[in-house]
């Protein structure tokens, strides 16, 4: 797959863009290079490729985690039909049809339905295209840190194995649909006065197709289609949030002009000592008074072992220091977080008599010294 380039970099724009320059740079682009405007060689894909930057720029959330996931992570999470479904590209329609451009009918409109996979029609009929199916996986975080490969399991339907998915049985014909005659659509009239008003639409006997099945698939009765239970490999990525969502495509439900994609959404489960926030994991260490005073070297856990840490006398309670890359892998874009090691004075709550006697003599030498009210 060719490495897609930066969505800011296709429009034209700095990261730091607002709204309505994102909005003016797809609007120049777009007339620009629709397909119904410049026949120049390659302008579909420069025109599809600006349409996408701009529906995922143009949305508040999905620029959010582009910019914090780049094209590596964030290509995991959604599909072309995903990334279309909620654009918003209101406000075009009247720049385009100033140039005489049917900016969602003739062959632009057929690229936001037909070409991003949004539904439509094709040779004459509607498309039918698999559902997405989306499972769930729970790892610890260790293994989000590393990435690994995991079994999953799930159900979904593929194309009959007798049939092929045509959903007749081998050896067989079909012929006429006698709904509408071999049209593959039907028209409806309705009366109001002496008025008459026509509708054509699909035909719902043969969807479009102009002819129906003879002789149903034994194996499934025409439908095209046998469920079968999938058992695969994952690849999680290491650095994966939870809550992200993996991309597989075309694993999901079946679609005679293609099959749906499978999502698979991984949770993270909770570490019993560390807390992640974005790439960084914080920790509590829990530190006696007396080297909290003088300082010293400790030693903290980390998620691949342990490290040293150097506490500064005098070093007060809930004191935040950062341990370089040894947080988590930063997904997609190299290198990893740090480590925040909160250091909490560990108070005891019983003494001994000795221990009580030199906390006493501490603290009268701490009056001598600063002249400290005792309480």
């Amino acid at each position: 797959m060719a490495t897609k380039r930066d969505y800011y970099e296709v429009l034209g724009v700095p990261k730091g863009a607002s709204a309505a320059e994102i909005k003016q740079a797809y609007r120049k682009l777009a007339l620009q290079h629709h397909p119904d405007r410049n026949s120049a060689p390659g302008s579909t894909e420069k025109f599809k490729e600006i349409s996408e930057a701009y529906a995922v720029l143009s949305d508040e959330k999905k620029r959010a985690q582009y910019d914090q996931y780049g094209h590596a992570g964030f290509d995991q999470m959604y599909s072309q039909e995903d990334i279309f479904r909620s654009a918003d590209f209101s406000g075009f329609e009247d720049v385009f049809r100033s140039f005489g451009i049917d900016p969602f009918g003739g062959f632009g409109g057929s690229m936001f339905r037909d070409m991003f996979g949004m539904g439509g029609r094709r040779g004459g009929r509607m498309r039918e295209y698999g559902a997405d199916l989306e499972t769930a996986v729970e790892i610890t975080l260790e293994e989000a840190a590393e990435g690994l490969k995991k079994d999953i399991s799930y159900h979904r339907s593929k194309a009959c194995s007798r049939c092929g998915g045509s959903g007749s049985e081998p050896g067989s014909s079909r012929s006429t649909c006698p709904a509408c005659n071999g049209r593959g659509q039907v028209q409806q009239a309705r009366r109001a006065g002496p008025m008459a008003f026509y509708t054509v639409t699909t035909c719902g006997r043969c969807r479009g197709e102009g002819s129906v099945v003879e002789k149903p698939c034994k194996s499934c009765g025409g439908a095209g289609k046998a469920s079968s239970n999938e058992h695969i490999k994952v690849n999680v990525p290491p650095g994966v949030h939870s809550g992200m969502r993996l991309h597989l495509e075309g694993l999901g439900e079946y679609g005679r002009d293609g099959p749906g994609d499978l999502f698979v959404r991984v949770y993270v489960k909770q570490h019993g000592m560390f807390e992640r926030r974005d790439d960084d994991l914080w920790m509590d260490a829990p530190i006696s008074f007396a080297r909290a005073a003088m300082g010293g070297e400790i030693e903290v856990p980390t998620l691949t072992g342990k490290a040293k840490l150097h506490v500064p006398a005098g070093t007060a309670s809930h004191t935040v220091f950062r341990l370089k890359g040894e947080g988590m892998p930063r997904l997609g874009r190299g290198g990893k977080g740090d480590e925040m090691v909160r250091v909490l004075i560990d108070v005891p709550k019983r003494l001994g008599g000795k221990q009580k006697e030199l906390l006493r003599q501490f603290e009268e030498e701490g009056k001598k010294k600063d002249g400290m009210f005792g309480f």
